[in-house]
């Protein structure tokens, strides 16, 4: 992707908020994406305004800047879920408390390639047409790192609640 201060594409994979916040144990986590799925979004921010704690809502958002308008937005967002790149999910503590895996895996597996997605957005568009060498070759890392993602966040959603840390205050 290009931006103001990445001209050249961004060579580094992205940090993985949900993933820093879920390792805490105690804080609440859901990556939403109102136009790939709203249920899950209503769902997501209800329970976290329910949680008796720290919650965390990470919402997937258009920009103009990406070339994407109002309305393109919800199908981009769709599009951003359906090829991978953003994967819905969300973490309860209070699953984990019950004995129950508490890393919920609300999206489909992805079943369209990230170009697909990434090639409707100017941050891309531009380094394609700047440097093609270039953008093939990071389009090619952004979808091993996709892969990557979904492949860890699939066998998490497979784990016993013993994996997930434990609320510290609580083992008292």
């Amino acid at each position: 992707a290009v931006a103001k201060f990445a001209a050249a594409g961004k060579t580094v994979e992205k940090k993985d908020l949900a993933l820093q916040a879920i390792a805490y144990g105690t804080v609440y986590v859901a990556r939403v994406a109102m136009g790939a799925d709203p249920q899950q979004t209503l769902r997501a921010f209800r329970e976290a305004e329910a949680y008796d704690g720290p919650s965390l809502v990470i919402a997937y958002s258009h920009c103009i800047a990406h070339g994407i308008d109002m309305r393109q937005g919800l199908d981009q967002q769709y599009r951003a879920v359906a090829s991978g790149y953003w994967p819905l999910v969300r973490y309860d503590p209070k699953l984990r408390a019950a004995g129950r895996n508490p890393f919920l895996l609300d999206s489909a597996r992805p079943h369209l390639r990230l170009e697909e997605y990434s090639q409707r957005e100017l941050r891309y568009s531009i380094l394609a047409n700047s440097d093609p060498a270039e953008a093939e070759r990071l389009a090619g890392l952004s979808q091993a790192a996709v892969k990557l993602r979904w492949d860890t966040y699939e066998e998490m959603a497979t784990w016993p609640a013993q994996r997930f840390a434990a609320d510290a205050r609580r083992l008292h």
